[in-house]
């Protein structure tokens, strides 16, 4: 295994947020955690973590590659961010996370059978990545629309004790089960997500939309509030905005239900929510 690189983790599901990519949305970057033991040592001095000082020349190279990439990916440059990450491969054939970035690529640019293709040769390189799995799991739910296998792919990121980030895996699961009706398992998801992370906007809009399915309102209502309390209005999707609307409408609090009838109509005229809102299907 290689010292630490750039990799990029999409944004958890992007229900709750400003749409960044789609799936992923929205993306995010941080630093890889791929620091692993070297090899055997049975006569000297005890063994040691890669680090950065351990890399070799073409591992620096397909590193600086990639993040240029990811520069060029948040930039939404996806083809000269895929040219980037040609020249990774080019110098390292086995970096996972250069295929992972041109998944998300491809998954922005809408090409996703060659987005596939590339979180499963990724996964082939390392099967053990739970950023990899919890990106290829929100593509599968999302543009993939395999939610069923995705949640594979959530619970085996979610099982990595070595995962950095497992809020981002727990919220994509609670919307994936939530897509397919099993309200349950979403509120699990959720609510563990909550006890790691109690202010994460994701989370709350999720938990919001387990009650409002299972017409528990006041409890709807309660993180519709938290939610807007620690979210601007103007961050919120489509579907954040139209499921905070109908809460608020079934409290009979008209005034935030205007205000948000106001963002819907303003910043998503075209959009199947605000279509919804004009035909007054408040109840679907």
């Amino acid at each position: 295994m290689r010292a630490p690189a750039a990799r990029v983790l999409v944004r958890v599901t992007e229900r709750p947020l400003v749409r960044l990519c789609a799936l992923a949305g929205a993306a995010l970057v941080s630093a890889l955690l791929s620091a692993c033991a070297g090899g055997g040592n049975y006569g000297g001095a005890p063994r040691e973590l890669r680090t950065a000082s351990d890399q070799t020349a073409t591992e620096k190279r397909a590193q600086i590659r990639l993040q240029l990439a990811v520069g060029y990916y948040q930039e939404r440059k996806y083809e000269i961010a895929l040219d980037e990450v040609k020249q990774a491969i080019a110098a390292d054939p086995d970096y996972a996370d250069a295929y992972g970035l041109r998944a998300l690529a491809y998954t922005a640019m809408g090409e996703n059978a060659l987005a596939d293709e590339n979180y499963r040769h990724a996964l082939r390189i390392a099967p053990n990545n739970p950023d990899l799995a919890n990106n290829y799991g929100l593509f599968l739910c999302e543009a993939g629309a395999r939610p069923r296998e995705a949640m594979g792919y959530f619970d085996s990121a979610l099982k990595n004790r070595s995962y950095s980030s497992p809020v981002k895996a727990m919220v994509n699961a609670g919307n994936c089960s939530l897509k397919q009706k099993n309200i349950d398992a979403a509120e699990r998801y959720l609510l563990d997500a909550l006890r790691l992370d109690p202010d994460l906007p994701a989370t709350t809009a999720g938990l919001a939309r387990v009650y409002f399915e299972r017409r528990d309102v006041a409890r709807a209502g309660f993180f519709i509030n938290r939610l807007m309390e620690a979210a601007k209005l103007d961050t919120l999707s489509a579907d954040v905005l139209w499921l905070a609307l109908r809460v608020k409408r079934q409290l009979g609090d008209r005034a935030t239900e205007a205000t948000l009838a106001a963002q819907l109509r303003k910043r998503f005229p075209g959009s199947p929510e605000y279509a919804a809102f004009e035909r007054g299907a408040f109840n679907e």
